[in-house]
Formats: C-alpha cells, structure tokens, sequence
C-alpha cells in the first residue's frame, strides 16, 4: 500500500466518523424533543421538556432555553452537515495532528444558536406576559400571526436575506473566503457561519410560534425546509415561492379580521 493510498483511506475513515458523530448529535437532539413534542398537557408532567406555561422561575427559564437550544440544533445542523464535513476533509488534509480545529468549529456555529435562542426564551416570555400564546407556545393573537407571516414572507425576498443563502448554499466560496488558521480561528469561523445563518432563517425560526413551538409535525416542516433552501439545486427559488406562500398565507390571515370577513 502506497503512502498516498494510506492517507486516503485514514481522511475516508475520519469523514465517517465526523458523519457519525454529527448523526448521533442530531439524533440525540431530536430524540429529546419526541419525548415530549406532541404531547398532552396532562402526559407531560414529570417530562424534562418544559411544555407547559408556568411560573417564569429560574429553573423554568433555564428549561425553556435548554429546549429551544437542543431544537435549534435539531434544526440547523442537518442543514449544516456539508459545511461541517468540508471543513473538517480540509483540516485533515492540511494537518492531519489538529484535532481541536473541528470541534472548535461546529462550537463556534452554536454558539450563534445559543444566543438565539437565549433571544427567543426572552421573547416567548414576553408573549406568555401579554397573553398572546397558548399552552402549546402557539401564538393566541391572528393579528400578530399574520404580521409575522408577512414579514416573514417578505423577508424570503430581501438582499441581505438572499445574501446570506449564497453563503450557507457554497461552502467552498465560504472556506475560501473565511478561511482562519488555528483553533481560534475555527471558532470564528463557525460563529462567522453561523451568522449568516442566523441571518438566513431567524424569522423562519419564529414562524416556530405561529405554528406552535411544541408542533413536532410544525418543526420537522421548518427544518425540512432550511435543509432544501440550502441543500437542493434551486433552493433559492423555492426560498422565495415560499416567501410569496408566507405572504398569502399572512395577508389571508389579516384579511378574515376585517370587519366585513
């Protein structure tokens, strides 16, 4: 066996192993939601995930982020796994010692999503204050709803939206663009892409209210569709027939308040 044959078959054996940690997180992540997305109110007393309104205690806050965190993941990486696989296949090739650099990296992109959904407890605590979700963490108010499906519909259309697509479908134009030497500059790579994808589908995220938070069917819908947006050939087109569905789907919504609905 030759050097080169060699190195080959230790990057082939090192990608698996990269793919089947990334497949174990997502399916933990997910695992941790089927245990209590779905269920009635009176199934889930005693469950970790904290689906039903209470008292905004410490520890129910801190239960609240945990679960919007652990969904975000179970959300994003998917869509996130070629950049995650590219990067690490360069890594490798370039050193082969660095073991940290991937790691650092796959932090450095959820670390973005953390803060995110620090964002959204606050925000869900705000709704729950105003009266304004349900049980299920789904929005009371058609008024609002509707609002944010416009908005968000419109937002499918904007430059800063289909700029932050362009990045998150290329990964290649991103390592060639953002590349960072070292562990630290992995962890600002991640957080770098992980910006843009924040950027691309945090209004996608809040739909997450409209449908119902705890709408397990709702949330595998949305993940699914920030996968093909991504992933899929001309998932960019598809992002803005989406946004005109939103738009429809919201001004719908608008239209059956109206007095003479």
């Amino acid at each position: 066996m030759t050097p080169a044959s060699a190195l080959e078959r230790v990057l082939r054996h090192d990608r698996m192993v990269v793919v089947i940690a990334l497949a174990a997180v997502i399916a933990i992540a997910w695992g941790y939601l089927l245990l209590g997305a779905g269920m009635d109110m009176h199934e889930m007393d005693g469950m970790s995930m904290p689906m039903r309104m209470g008292p905004w205690t410490f520890g129910y806050a801190l239960l609240v982020f945990v679960m919007w965190a652990v969904m975000m993941a179970a959300m994003m990486l998917p869509s996130a796994a070629p950049m995650i696989l590219l990067y690490g296949t360069i890594v490798r090739r370039r050193q082969r010692n660095d073991s940290l650099s991937l790691p650092l990296f796959v932090s450095g992109y959820l670390v973005v999503w953390v803060a995110f959904s620090a964002a959204a407890t606050l925000l869900q605590f705000g709704l729950e204050r105003l009266a304004l979700v349900s049980a299920m963490m789904q929005m009371t108010s058609a008024l609002v709803a509707g609002l944010v499906l416009v908005g968000a519909g419109i937002y499918q259309w904007t430059p800063l939206k289909q700029a932050c697509l362009r990045r998150c479908r290329s990964p290649l134009d991103f390592i060639m663009t953002e590349w960072r030497e070292g562990g630290t500059g992995a962890f600002f790579m991640g957080m770098r892409h992980g910006a843009f994808c924040l950027g691309c589908c945090w209004l996608l995220m809040l739909l997450l209210f409209v449908g119902g938070v705890m709408n397990l069917l709702w949330i595998a819908a949305l993940a699914f569709f920030v996968a093909i947006e991504k992933l899929a050939p001309a998932g960019h087109w598809i992002g803005r027939v989406a946004g005109v569905a939103l738009v429809v789907w919201g001004g719908a919504t608008l239209a059956a308040l109206a007095p003479w609905s």
